[in-house]
């Protein structure tokens, strides 16, 4: 699982100098109940949220290196979470990291020296980067964000997405969604309580449906890593001209 971004504060911290520095706007004072909602649960299971994600982390831990591979140029990772995908980027990537819990953060910094990439991680929020400048970056990496956000936050998160991506630059958001087998389903339906306590997720999110009726950006591909439950859905974000990427 990963987190929402929250807006207000940002917490910075680079890599290569391990500098860390931070800055107020006025974006926290205007969350909404669900956005702070999601921050207090986080900043709460920050505590043990590793030790808590371990049976699953079990499984992610082989696919991240795979996601992440080919990238490179400036990355934006939403939802960076504990920072489980940080040594996994190539040394060719710029990284910034955001999230809303500066606990989760806190963790990330740690496991940031394992990276091989410079890294930048900021308390900010994905509904919300106005700080971003537009057409900021060549990627945009979402691991299981978009189960966390409420339905009326999505449509916000992925047009701050495709405000912060270059003409072109491309997205891989990783999904849980309800599986078509039914006793698949009753088994997510019979966890279904206990995630959306833990984490805030659920399996009924409409991010897909949401993309594809998105004008400004292409699906260019959709598949599951597992049975019929873990989506990866890329794609990337039209140019101005209209012209489609190969």
């Amino acid at each position: 699982m990963c987190v929402l971004s929250s807006g207000a504060r940002g917490i910075l911290l680079t890599r290569q100098s391990h500098s860390i520095s931070t800055r107020h706007s006025n974006g926290e004072t205007n969350l909404d109940q669900a956005s702070r909602a999601l921050r207090e649960k986080y900043e709460f299971a920050s505590w043990f949220y590793d030790i808590l994600d371990y049976p699953w982390e079990r499984q992610y831990r082989h696919w991240r290196p795979l996601l992440l591979q080919d990238l490179g140029g400036t990355v934006l990772e939403a939802g960076v979470g504990t920072g489980r995908n940080l040594r996994h980027y190539p040394r060719e990537t710029q990284v910034t990291g955001i999230d809303l819990s500066p606990g989760m953060l806190s963790v990330a910094k740690k496991r940031s020296q394992q990276a091989v990439c410079d890294v930048t991680l900021l308390q900010h929020d994905a509904t919300r980067m106005s700080e971003m400048p537009v057409c900021r970056f060549d990627w945009y990496i979402a691991t299981f964000l978009y189960c966390v956000l409420p339905d009326d936050l999505q449509p916000l998160a992925l047009s701050e997405m495709v405000r912060v991506l270059k003409p072109g630059g491309r997205f891989r958001i990783l999904e849980i969604v309800y599986s078509k087998d039914p006793r698949l389903a009753r088994r997510q339906q019979w966890l279904a309580r206990l995630v959306e306590t833990l984490y805030g997720a659920r399996f009924d999110r409409h991010t897909l449906q949401l993309l594809q009726q998105n004008d400004e950006v292409k699906i260019s591909a959709t598949r599951f890593l597992k049975a019929d439950t873990y989506l990866l859905i890329e794609g990337y974000k039209k140019k101005p001209t209209g012209e489609f990427l190969s």
